[in-house]
């Protein structure tokens, strides 16, 4: 899928990358879309992947004065979690708890959604709510563009080959403002969205002063449904304010048929979606819908950063992969174009992980990278570079088998089995994050992992059964 990949040490050795490929290279932080379209034969001019994950300068998330700083390497499961985003920024929260599952939250970033430019995608809808803006660097200079000005169309944007976004900047929420976000999908979890929205509402004295309203799924680009927003102003959150206001937002969206929804199914669905989120916000209950503790599938305590001599290109014949697997050190000299899982089964010979979907849909590869679950059909082999994985393997084995492993075999948890240890992984992650879970929390942690003999009373029930076991 590419010849060559870097995993880059810094940014000052991306911009430079960037200027000397010439459009050859692209920027890989998450991966959650760009391994899919390179899969799909998408993208065939590429010759360069160049990996910002480990660039600890780039994944952190920080408020000074009243700006909040998102870098482009922040996960949607590290804005999850974070208590800045958490208090000043719901709507984001909210957006990063409704995409995809666990696995695609630890590797998927913020950034990433929004230079993919999809008008479906999640997170771009609040930032769009909350007036945020992208800043990019190239080797001649900085610039910071709203998002408002930076997309220009479906998947298509303003940004050039040679620059690198580094970071989202938006004004915090203030504590005369409410904001929510919602989606609605073709089931719970692992869905794009065929309508969304965000809203943030400021109020003085029961009335509305300013509404922000976007909508995303039901145009080119996220747009604002601004004749609501103005009926708004100076009127209380009443019934049937929200009634009209909601009508508006319906006559604002411009959807199209597809395979997913009709047009006017999604215009209906806007109206829907807009007076529920305004009557979340004026009853106070859009904080309510994200959990106290959020399920990440992640026991990650330190920064993963790459030493400097480790951001030299990687391929076959030129350098080989270094990395350990369930405790013992591997070197690869062939693999590189492929994924991680690919890597495992192909080079490794550690054939638990499973080839099912190779989209990230079915949740059958899960491992372990660096502390956090991945889906591994979708994760570069280089990016094992230097890197601590665990599979199925790792986990237990005949002489000592992990409680969760004992457990599904007591409760019959296995069917044709294939899925096994995809659900195996998902669980003893949440045991090491959540020691004793909620069947709430259960359901999250197994949300993208999908059962095609739909044995999940079972498997639910052996994960409550390995909570109470020692050493779990």
């Amino acid at each position: 899928m590419w010849k060559e990949y870097i995993n880059a040490v810094s940014v000052e050795q991306v911009l430079s990358l960037l200027a000397e490929k010439k459009g050859q290279a692209r920027i890989l932080a998450g991966g959650t879309d760009l391994v899919l379209e390179m899969r799909q034969g998408l993208h065939e001019g590429i010759q360069t992947i160049i990996d910002i994950s480990r660039v600890g300068e780039l994944s952190k998330i920080t408020l000074e004065d009243d700006l909040i700083h998102l870098g482009a390497g922040v996960t949607h499961n590290q804005c999850l979690a974070d208590p800045i985003i958490r208090t000043h920024a719901l709507p984001l929260a909210l957006a990063c708890w409704e995409i995809g599952a666990p696995q695609i939250r630890n590797t998927g970033t913020i950034a990433g959604n929004l230079v993919t430019a999809s008008p479906a995608n999640d997170t771009i809808v609040p930032l769009f709510a909350l007036d945020a803006s992208l800043v990019v660097r190239s080797r001649n200079g900085e610039r910071r563009i709203p998002l408002k000005d930076f997309y220009t169309g479906v998947r298509r944007h303003v940004l050039e080959a040679d620059e690198l976004a580094t970071e989202i900047v938006f004004r915090k929420m203030e504590p005369n403002q409410q904001g929510v976000y919602l989606k609605l999908g073709l089931r719970k979890a692992q869905a794009i969205s065929l309508v969304n929205m965000a809203g943030v509402v400021t109020l003085e004295n029961g009335r509305v002063v300013k509404a922000t309203i976007t909508l995303g799924a039901v145009a080119p680009t996220i747009i604002h449904a601004e004749k609501a927003e103005q009926y708004l102003e100076g009127k209380e959150l009443s019934d049937e304010h929200i009634q009209k206001a909601s009508q508006l937002a319906r006559e604002a969206a411009h959807p199209i048929d597809d395979i997913r929804g009709s047009a006017a199914y999604r215009q209906q669905i806007t109206q829907v979606l807009v007076r529920r989120g305004l009557s979340q916000i004026a009853s106070g209950e859009a904080a309510a819908r994200l959990p106290d503790v959020p399920v990440l599938l992640s026991t990650e305590t330190a920064e993963q950063e790459l030493p400097e001599t480790a951001g030299e290109p990687l391929a076959p014949g030129v350098k080989p992969i270094v990395t350990r697997i369930n405790g013992v050190e591997f070197t690869f000299e062939d693999g590189h174009g492929n994924t991680l899982l690919h890597l495992l089964r192909d080079q490794a010979g550690l054939m638990g992980s499973k080839v099912g979907c190779e989209e990230g849909e079915c949740g059958a590869c899960t491992v372990y990278l660096d502390g956090k679950a991945v889906m591994s059909c979708l994760i570069p082999a280089p990016r094992a570079h230097f890197a601590e994985i665990t599979t199925i393997e790792g986990l237990g084995d005949e002489g000592h088998l992990h409680p969760v492993q004992e457990a599904f075999i007591e409760q019959g948890a296995v069917q044709c089995g294939y899925c096994t240890p995809g659900f195996i992984m998902s669980a003893a992650k949440l045991l090491e994050e959540i020691p004793d879970p909620s069947q709430t929390q259960i359901k999250t942690a197994i949300s993208g992992n999908l059962c095609r003999c739909t044995g999940y009373y079972k498997i639910v029930r052996a994960i409550e059964e390995a909570s109470k076991k020692e050493g779990a």
